[in-house]
Formats: C-alpha cells, sequence, structure tokens
C-alpha cells in the first residue's frame, strides 16, 4: 500500500539529510539527565536482547538496571505464549519489556490479536515496537496498517515506538519513510497514543542531527530514542550494518577502519553520542531524547560502558535485588531509568 500524505495535504518534510548542525539553547527536557549549565547531559538509554539470550543466558538480565526498557527482537520463531513468556521473564527482572511486532512477519489479523492478547493479559505488557519487517507473510504492508486495525488500544498497550532511519532504509525511499512518519504522528495525535520514535543505529552523528532537525521543521514533535551500536569490533559493526541495511554507516564506518591498522580494532560508542549530547544541551527543542542500544558486543559490556558514563545507575539492581523493590524504584529512593 502507498502512503499518502494525512487527509490529501502535501507533505511538507525537508531533505531530512540536508544543512548543518546548529546549537541554539541548552535542553531541560523532564526524563532526562542534565548536567550544569554549559555543560553537555547524559542521556539515558533502552536496550535490545534477543529471546535466545533471555532463555539461554538469563543472568544477562542482571547487567540492566530495573525499569530500563528491554527491547524484544522478533525473529520470527515465538508463538503468543512464547512471547508472553519472554515478557513476564523481563518483568519478573524488574525490566520494562518491550515486545518488537513485525507488520509482515503476521500472517493474520488474528495472530496479531493472539499475541497481543497474551502479551497483556498473561505478562502485564504495556509497550510496544512496531516495524514494517522483510518479507509480507500475510495481509499487513505496512506498521501504519497494525495501528489502524485498533487492536493495540483494545489490549490496553498506549505506549508504542515506531521505527525511524536517520540515513535512510535499503527497501524504501526516504520520502517514504519520512512520509509514514507523518502520518503516524497524525494517528498519535488523534488517538491519544504515547508514541515515539526508535531509529535504527548509526554511526554518522552528523547525519542523525541533520535528519531530527529536519523533523523538527517538518513539524513532527514524537519524541526520538537514537539508535547506538554497543561496543564492539569493528568487523561486527560491519557485518551487522550490511545484514541491518546501514548501508551509509556502513561506508562510513568501513572509511574509519581503513585508517587503523586492523578492522579488529574496537569502536567506541563514544564519538557517536558526545557530539549528539553536545547538540541536544545547546538546543532546547531537539527531539532527541535518549538512547536506544544495541548490543552488539555483548550486553555485559555494552552495561560496563553505559554505567561508567552515567547513562545507567550501575547500583540499582543490587538495591533491587536486595530490598525486593517494585517495578517503580522511586519508592526505595532510587530514581529509575528516566524515560524520553
Amino acid at each position: 500500500m502507498k502512503l499518502n500524505a494525512h487527509q490529501g495535504r502535501p507533505l511538507m518534510l525537508k531533505s531530512l539529510n540536508a544543512g548543518k548542525s546548529a546549537g541554539l539553547e541548552r535542553v531541560n527536557t523532564s526524563g532526562d539527565q542534565v548536567g550544569a549549565p554549559g555543560t553537555r547531559p547524559t542521556l539515558a538509554a533502552s536496550v535490545e536482547i534477543a529471546p535466545g539470550q533471555i532463555e539461554k543466558k538469563p543472568e544477562l538480565l542482571r547487567h540492566i538496571p530495573p525499569a530500563t526498557r528491554t527491547y524484544i527482537v522478533d525473529l520470527g520463531t515465538k508463538s503468543p505464549s512464547q512471547w508472553a513468556a519472554l515478557a513476564r521473564q523481563l518483568i519478573n527482572a524488574g525490566l520494562e519489556p518491550v515486545p518488537h511486532i513485525g507488520a509482515r512477519r503476521l500472517a493474520s489479523k488474528a495472530e496479531l490479536h493472539d499475541r497481543l492478547a497474551a502479551m497483556t493479559q498473561e505478562a502485564g505488557v504495556r509497550d510496544v515496537l512496531l516495524i514494517a519487517g522483510e518479507e509480507q507473510v500475510g495481509p499487513f504492508h505496512s506498521s501504519m496498517e497494525v495501528l489502524e486495525t485498533g487492536l493495540l488500544d483494545l489490549h490496553g498497550v498506549k505506549r508504542v515506538a515506531v521505527a525511524g532511519h536517520p540515513e535512510g532504509h535499503s527497501m524504501i525511499t526516504q520520502a517514504t519513510a519520512d512520509e509514514a512518519l507523518m502520518l503516524k504522528q497524525a494517528f498519535a495525535a488523534r488517538t491519544g497514543a504515547d508514541m515515539r520514535i526508535v531509529t535504527q543505529f548509526g554511526f554518522n552523528a552528523g547525519a542523525a542531527m541533520d535528519w531530527a532537525r529536519g523533523l523538527e521543521e517538518a513539524g513532527v514533535d514524537l519524541p526520538v530514542h537514537l539508535g547506538v551500536a554497543g561496543p564492539a569490533s569493528v568487523t561486527s559493526l560491519l557485518k551487522y550494518a550490511a545484514m541491518c541495511g546501514v548501508k551509509a554507516s556502513g561506508q562510513f564506518l568501513a572509511r574509519k577502519g581503513k585508517a587503523v591498522t586492523s578492522l579488529v580494532t574496537n569502536h567506541s560508542p563514544e564519538q557517536y553520542v558526545k557530539p549528539i549530547e553536545e547538540h541536544v544541551a545547546a538546543h532546547s527543542t531537539c527531539l532527541i531524547k535518549q538512547f536506544h542500544v544495541f548490543p552488539f558486543g555483548g550486553i555485559a559490556k555494552a552495561s560496563t560502558w553505559l554505567c561508567e558514563r552515567g547513562s545507567w545507575n550501575g547500583d540499582a539492581r543490587d538495591v533491587f535485588e536486595k530490598n525486593g523493590a517494585p517495578r517503580d524504584l522511586g519508592s526505595t529512593g532510587i530514581a529509575p531509568q528516566k524515560f524520553g
């Protein structure tokens, strides 16, 4: 299905990769960690985890602070009851599960209904990430079509993340991707859905900032959780960039890799996140509210980096386990991870 502009209006979105990153005022957005005037904020972060990691290595969950949004990747191999069990395991660990739902993976509307029913009724899921996915096997071509079924609202899912692609997508044009975001914002305004944009990972900070500013100039006001590749070797990152269709960033990283003596050299996410945090500090209306980490080098390595930089509270897990604190850790005096 070809996406058309809401109510027939022409799409006013400018090129999201054009222009220079500009700084205006320092941000002070609720839910983000902000430093003293003149310093850059340390943005909070969510994280992804694969079903197999939850099932085979549940100890990995101890590396993630309680109340953190933890996205469960959809590999197309789980039944509704298995999805519910995965989400329940995260909740028991004090985490906020955010299951992926790939629109094109769904064989029918009934399958969507069954999955949502199991996840919400058996596990208490209240937040999902909608993506289009790849090969279409059923009636849904886009995540917008899933939204329009009304099933998320029927099952009490009010928080919805939708995908963003700062450097484009290998399967659709940038104009189509941008138009889809405008349609989803209109849907959120119409229905009262608590919607945010969670993006693919990248390595070109300038391109990400230009894209976010382009959204802002087009009138998009959905918060952006910017995808970040966690600490890993450059070879691993190149592999995942190719698998995920991150063409522009893959080329950018490959050029960097050629400048060092070996492609097994580790890549530090700091060179990507630091300029973005500086931009957020200088630009009060910036849509980027936090990071979303793809832990390609492993959950433990990503956790160490996030705790050291202050995006995660490294002490919260111990307090949670010793005190048996509820999911809202505010009652124990430990602030939960802040959501943008």
